[in-house]
């Protein structure tokens, strides 16, 4: 079976746990013939690249970060069909109409097919004015129709690069994406666009997987520190209604939509998908990494506490901090480990002044140095070298988000065996399962008494970690994943597309593609019948 994977700012060239399944899936079905299609974000990203298995048999790469003039001039019908393609295409998004919103798109997908790029058309003085036109007509939101001429020069140079993937040539390319037997898109938005010009142009089934939904990430990249909307209200309110109408029209045409999880699915169905194309696969994790230890006998120190991951506002460190403060009121002798994969700019310093603050440094006598209860440490350190030390620092892990997708840290901790309190935010209750201590949200009062309850009660706290583990290894392995996707990639090709008649699945058998006489054009041919002597 031959599979064009299409990614978005991430595998081949982006590492990390969330997007690494991509290369645990490859690696799990050796058997078929994989396609990357990438979509880059910088020229920095396109450097480093992760070491490929012999079954990938080309990658293809299209940055949007470039600028993308092709110096096309266009003649005047060219114009002509242009401006009525996109005035469908912002009446749909200024009012929220899905008809006009896909007529557009499909019809600029199929001018830059005929002609070659839209850089220059997309960038012109009609766009603007068509733009404007929209945001000033009937229907349209309050916010659109306030939008002034910046917020509309700022909106269409955003939309000419969103729509860059019209523009490319992996659709007529007889060995490109058009000819797969499966396009996968590994993520919704712009990622998916070539698997829907792959399945409107060429017939290719498409199947869209979701870890974070493309358009609540966008939706909360319009949103400042403090959690409140950002400047640019119009831009906003634009680059809403696109990302929204392009997310309903994935879920409308995709074959079939693979959610990481409940609250993705919860997303897809209220944008329009329905339920008979959904499947839940959660994302296969490595559990070797953290096995020796999970299974290890000791379950660490019974007196701290453990956090990892990237230090950001949504990860809601603040109230972590203002939380064990309250622990270490009950139990002063309880410590609190910072494990940081990464950070904002800025945030970690307000941590740790809150945390000098908060917990000042203790000595045991007056001729030793004072410790200060709360650390911040780097995962690789002498002290962590790996992930799976970090989480065997401690008997409890806590998690303190406001925001979440698919919480990859809480999985790790469950395979380490560890206890966990978290905050009941995306889909961390779905991952937990019971195994863990949940609360609401901004409740440093709530952290604080579940995890009191933990450090008190060890045997409670070995009890879950041990079922914790137990789920870790049932439900987020490679192997359930890649099992899924083999079982789902059977079932499109089965199911068959919208290909030319007479064409069909497993048409050409696997060995003519291997070297040797057998290979020639006459495998297809009918025996001769045999001769009368041949019988006798």
């Amino acid at each position: 079976m031959r599979i064009g994977l299409v990614t978005e700012g991430g595998y081949p060239y982006a590492t990390g746990e969330a997007r690494l399944w991509c290369d645990r899936l490859v690696r799990g079905l050796p058997q078929h013939e994989f396609e990357l299609y990438a979509l880059s974000r910088s020229a920095e990203q396109e450097r480093a690249r992760v070491p490929l298995p012999e079954h990938v048999t080309r990658v293809r790469t299209a940055p949007l970060w470039a600028p993308a003039d092709d110096g096309r001039s266009y003649s005047r019908r060219e114009r002509r069909r242009f401006g009525d393609c996109f005035r469908e295409l912002v009446q749909g998004i200024c009012t929220g109409a899905p008809d006009p919103f896909a007529s557009g798109l499909y019809g600029l997908a199929e001018l830059a097919r005929e002609q070659g790029g839209l850089y220059a058309a997309l960038r012109s003085e009609s766009a603007v004015r068509a733009l404007e036109s929209a945001c000033r007509a009937p229907g349209a939101s309050a916010a659109v129709r306030a939008a002034q001429v910046t917020d509309l020069l700022e909106f269409v140079d955003e939309l000419e690069r969103l729509l860059r993937p019209l523009s490319l040539d992996w659709y007529e390319d007889p060995g490109g994406l058009g000819a797969a037997d499966i396009c996968h898109a590994a993520a919704g938005g712009v990622a998916a666009l070539p698997g829907l010009l792959a399945k409107r142009f060429c017939g290719v089934p498409l199947l869209v997987t979701e870890y974070g939904v493309q358009l609540r990430a966008h939706y909360l990249a319009q949103l400042d520190a403090r959690g409140e909307p950002a400047d640019r209200p119009a831009v906003r309110a634009l680059l809403g209604a696109f990302h929204l109408r392009l997310a309903a029209e994935i879920y409308a045409r995709a074959d079939f939509l693979t959610p990481g999880n409940a609250h993705a699915r919860r997303w897809q169905e209220k944008c329009g998908a329905t339920r008979e194309r959904l499947r839940t696969v959660y994302p296969g994790m490595e559990a070797d990494r953290f096995a020796t230890v999970g299974e290890a006998a000791d379950c660490g120190d019974p007196d701290t506490l453990v956090w990892v991951g990237r230090t950001e506002p949504a990860k809601d460190l603040i109230g972590l901090l203002h939380a064990f403060a309250e622990v270490r009121r009950a139990e002063p002798h309880t410590r609190l480990r910072i494990f940081a994969t990464a950070a904002a700019p800025g945030y970690l310093a307000d941590c740790r002044s809150l945390a000098a603050q908060l917990f000042p440094d203790e000595a045991a006598d007056a001729v030793t140095a004072g410790e200060n209860p709360v650390t911040f440490e780097e995962i690789g350190g002498p002290d962590a070298p790996s992930s799976a030390d970090a989480y065997g620092a401690g008997r409890v892990v806590v998690l303190s988000s406001v925001i979440e997708g698919f919480p990859v840290t809480l999985a790790e901790a469950m395979f380490c065996g560890r206890a966990t309190v978290s905050t009941d935010v995306g889909a961390v209750f779905e991952v937990i399962g019971g195994t863990g201590l949940v609360v609401p949200p901004r409740n440093p009062r709530a952290l604080a008494d579940a995890c009191l309850s933990l450090l008190r009660d060890p045997e409670r706290a070995q009890r879950l970690g041990a079922a914790a583990r137990a789920r870790a290894l049932e439900l987020f392995t490679v192997e359930q994943n890649v099992a899924a996707f083999q079982e789902i990639y059977l079932r499109l090709l089965a199911k068959g597309s919208a290909r030319p008649a007479g064409e069909v699945p497993f048409a050409r058998p696997p060995e003519a593609r291997v070297p040797g006489h057998w290979t020639s054009p006459t495998w297809a041919e009918p025996l001769p019948d045999p001769s009368p002597e041949a019988t006798v």
